[in-house]
């Protein structure tokens, strides 16, 4: 790998800021971003077939209510922050476990797709989805480690940014290829988890085969400790990093709910419910890239905090009378562009801040929290929605992200600027 090649040759400063050796140049994207990507956008078509169906295979075809879905829906999005840190730290003391703990984070959540094909209530639905979001959360840190530990200060944004449009090309897939599974077959929903496991133990073969194994750019051979990846929290950058994620995460509606929210405003018939994602998909693969190295070179806060501006504009799109056809086109392509601004974007910013030796830990707190924000308000969307309604519910989420934004504006994370 050139990446590693270029460390071995070159001191590696706190930061993880690596200069290249004189009369040689080094990639502008690193190869072990680009089979990461692979095996991101492979294993995104799996899951994102399976996230399309969800929603209206739990509401319509199971009969559970707002509450209960937001229930679900929590555990989905947000079971995996109470094993991220477990991933992150287990990376960083491994030395060259970044691939293996990824891997194996891969491996479960594949195992989990047939298992919906015989689990038809609450609790054991929940189980599922606990267990599938456990392997999402091991492999996430560890994979963003290896992105930021193979690019430099200057290259991590649009790094990120090309990981996260090769990911989202599979997210641009799985919906459509479950929409055509729908259509062509009786048992359609069976047939979606069926070829989902099939394409998800693809990308565990790619993973396998084609990232390299060893930890990139490891340059020490201390043993990270527990304690020292949780005493990132007193670095002044990451802990202001990882408050404003958590605050603005405790606004994010759900992309489930949004999509819900979509169809009810417009009466959008269930055959094409799985297609809504795909609008999300396409502003968010067209923009990661632009987005990211507008970061580099304008500043990562100022982008992240403006990508959820993109998604305020989205909510007060949904809460407005407009029922104009151009009305899905705009609201999911903001939704794509906030994912963009925010999603790579923000494990930039955070690893600036971070050493090498506990860059996957340091990554992988930052998640938590936002992890952790995002599961409670998937529970308090549903209950508000069960309560007071869905216009009430989206009302106060619209409220409390735009004041979230103001004080994530004020509150300037240092070290969220390229060097």
């Amino acid at each position: 790998m050139y990446v590693a090649d270029s460390r071995a040759s070159t001191p590696a400063s706190a930061e993880g800021a690596v200069r290249p050796p004189a009369g040689r140049r080094r990639a502008a994207i690193a190869p072990t971003v680009l089979a990461l990507g692979t095996v991101s956008l492979v294993t995104d078509v799996s899951s994102e077939m399976v996230t399309a169906v969800l929603p209206l295979y739990l509401v319509s075809g199971l009969g559970l209510s707002p509450l209960g879905f937001g229930l679900l829906d929590g555990v989905y999005n947000g079971f995996s922050a109470l094993v991220r840190l477990v991933g992150g730290h287990l990376a960083d003391r491994g030395g060259g476990r970044h691939k293996w703990v990824a891997g194996f984070g891969y491996g479960l959540s594949a195992v989990c797709k047939p298992l919906l094909l015989v689990v038809h209530s609450l609790t054991p639905i929940g189980l599922v989805l606990a267990a599938d979001r456990t392997g999402k959360g091991l492999r996430t840190a560890p994979r963003d480690a290896l992105i930021s530990l193979s690019s430099t200060p200057r290259t991590r944004g649009r790094a990120f940014g090309v990981h996260r449009a090769m990911d989202t090309a599979g997210a641009l897939l799985g919906p459509l290829v479950a929409f055509l599974i729908l259509r062509a077959t009786v048992d359609g929903y069976d047939a979606v988890f069926t070829v989902s496991f099939c394409v998800a133990v693809l990308g565990v073969l790619v993973l396998v085969l084609f990232v390299p194994g060893g930890r990139a750019g490891a340059v020490a051979d201390e043993r990270p400790t527990l304690r020292g990846a949780v005493g990132l929290l007193r670095r002044r950058g990451l802990r202001r990093i990882t408050v404003c994620a958590l605050l603005l995460g405790l606004a994010t509606v759900s992309d489930s709910f949004v999509y819900l929210l979509l169809q009810r405003r417009l009466g959008v018939p269930d055959r094409w419910f799985a297609l809504l994602p795909l609008g999300t998909a396409a502003a968010f693969l067209l923009l990661a890239v632009p987005l990211g190295r507008l970061a580099d070179r304008v500043g990562r806060w100022a982008v992240f905090v403006a990508g959820h501006g993109a998604l305020l504009v989205a909510y007060a799109l949904l809460l407005t009378a407009w029922r104009g056809p151009a009305l899905p086109y705009v609201v999911l392509a903001l939704h794509g562009a906030f994912y963009a601004a925010t999603d790579g974007v923000l494990m930039a910013a955070a690893s600036d801040g971070v050493p090498e030796a506990l860059r996957s830990s340091g990554l992988a707190l930052v998640q938590t929290g936002q992890a952790l924000a995002r599961f409670a308000c998937s529970l308090l969307f549903g209950a508000a929605w069960t309560v007071w309604g869905d216009r009430a519910a989206l009302t106060g989420a619209a409220v409390a992200l735009a004041a979230c934004a103001v004080f994530s504006l004020t509150l300037r994370p240092k070290g969220a600027v390229p060097a």
